[in-house]
């Protein structure tokens, strides 16, 4: 589908402002990644040599309310550490959104088809609020990979909590009731919780809004 000549005139703005952000934020990005240094370092200490080397390597973004990330069947070719904001990941399975996960300050989100099978993404990632982002192209993220020990281990840490939370995800929904589910996504995400639609929840938890809705007016 082709986009009408309004839709491409506001598309060229919009990147218009995000590259005049990056541009005038260059800077900027070297000294100040506070959210995402500190959950880095919460999961593997990095020595300030490669904390350098990542500063390095980013850019920084600035990105509306319900922007798109990343986009099914499409090449992103870039990866974004959040900063400030919240995103969610969802399919589209027959028209309807599925979401899969959430990322908030400290996160990183990328493409993992593209990052390790060059292929298309299969997923979309949108913001939910404005959102402040470290982006990095998907070739230097892994170039940095292949080269530093202490990126290596912590993006192995990485894919290692990610695994553990869709094993978890699929144990629950096989294991515990709605209640109980929902019980346990409001101690592992109460971030989530308080900034996000209750029907995006609900998709996560594999319920309907007005199922959510009733367990929330009963706790």
């Amino acid at each position: 589908m082709h986009l009408g000549i309004k839709n491409e005139q506001a598309h060229f703005i919009l990147l218009s402002v995000c590259i005049i952000f990056v541009a005038n934020e260059k800077e900027s990005s070297i000294n100040f990644m506070t959210n995402v240094i500190n959950k880095i370092n919460s999961l593997y200490p990095l020595s300030d040599d490669t904390l350098q080397i990542s500063k390095e390597n980013v850019t920084i973004c600035h990105f509306p309310k319900k922007y798109k990330l990343i986009e099914a069947n499409k090449f992103c070719k870039s990866a974004y550490f959040i900063e400030k904001g919240m995103t969610r990941s969802f399919w589209l399975v027959n028209g309807e959104e599925i979401t899969t996960s959430f990322a908030y300050e400290g996160s990183i989100v990328f493409s993992m088809d593209e990052l390790y099978y060059n292929k298309i993404s299969e997923e979309f990632v949108e913001t939910l609020e404005e959102v402040v982002a470290y982006k990095i192209s998907l070739t230097d993220l892994l170039r940095l990979f292949q080269n530093n020990i202490e990126l290596a281990n912590w993006g192995r840490i990485i894919h290692q909590n990610e695994y553990r939370r869709l094993h978890r995800s699929h144990k629950d929904r096989l294991t515990l009731s709605a209640k109980e589910r929902y019980e346990e996504f409001k101690q592992q995400f109460p971030q989530v919780c308080q900034r996000v639609k209750l029907g995006y929840i609900a998709s996560y938890l594999g319920v309907t809004l007005s199922t959510l809705s009733r367990l929330r007016a009963h706790k």
